[in-house]
């Protein structure tokens, strides 16, 4: 079952916290400091801000809040053998250099990935000015952000609607993509740079066969809570981190309005192991 707000479990008073959520560094809507209040007025105790493929994030995240507020990552990887996709997040990471050295590449070919989808746009007589669209952190452009642009000047009804699909789906005009990093490096890095690995929302991308190899990579947890996880995709999860001893984490995967989602932060929480993993000194 997925922990909610006020959960209790046998009387003891189980901390509330979000271990997944976007900011406007990456694909996320709010800042930080709205995420905050967002978070203390849904009574959480904890939050990480676990933006793609950046650390940048980590300056902004304040000292002294009501609310312990730990900056992670997630990485876009794939396993080159089997060409399946997934997700790690970072906890905990005490170099940010030595990620950044693995990840600006992705954050930098992203952006060049959706300046060249705008550019598709324009050439199909969409109106877009590439000078006044939204950036992540105020350099890197997504592909939320061209929607953003197209849905607030009346170009598209919505951000994931009809026009998203037929355009950046389905071999869309801007159905291409870029390179990811390999699920292994990622971890592996994440370990290097001190920090503690994560298979997020392995039931979404049904990725669980990479598991065992991940585990002796240096894994440490799993992402239990979080939409995309079926009871039957949890009950794998348990199995898995029974076997291995991994934690298990939680989240929302809040993207504010950059989201097909109706679900906001806190709907989502994280398992007490992975809440003691990350926020134990």
């Amino acid at each position: 079952m997925l922990l909610t707000a006020n959960h209790y479990f046998d009387s003891i008073y189980i901390m509330k916290a979000d271990l997944h959520i976007h900011s406007n560094y990456s694909d996320g809507s709010e800042s930080i400091a709205q995420l905050i209040s967002l978070a203390e007025a849904k009574g959480l105790d904890a939050i990480a801000v676990t933006d793609h493929d950046t650390l940048a994030h980590l300056a902004q995240v304040p000292a002294g809040t009501a609310i312990k507020v730990t900056g992670g990552i997630e990485i876009s990887a794939i396993n080159r053998k089997s060409q399946k996709k997934a997700h790690i997040l970072g906890y905990n990471i005490q170099k940010p250099e030595t990620v950044k050295a693995l990840t600006q590449p992705l954050l930098e070919a992203r952006s060049r990935n959706s300046e060249r989808q705008a550019e598709v746009l324009i050439g199909l007589g969409y109106s877009i000015d590439l000078g006044k669209l939204r950036r992540a952190g105020g350099k890197y452009l997504y592909k939320q952000h061209i929607m953003d642009w197209l849905m607030t000047t009346g170009q598209s009804p919505d951000m994931f609607g009809d026009f998203y699909k037929k355009m950046f789906k389905n071999n869309g005009a801007c159905a291409f993509d870029i390179d990811y990093i390999d699920v292994f490096e990622a971890v592996r890095t994440i370990k290097d740079a001190g920090g503690l690995a994560v298979l997020a929302h392995p039931g979404q991308q049904q990725n669980f066969c990479l598991i065992p190899g991940l585990v002796q990579t240096g894994l440490d947890g799993l992402e239990l809570s979080h939409y995309s996880n079926n009871e039957k995709d949890m009950e794998t999860i348990r199995g898995y981190a029974g076997r291995y001893g991994l934690f298990l984490t939680g989240g929302s995967d809040y993207h504010g309005y950059y989201d097909r989602n109706s679900f906001g932060i806190g709907d989502f929480l994280s398992d007490e192991s992975g809440i003691t993993a990350i926020f134990t000194p």
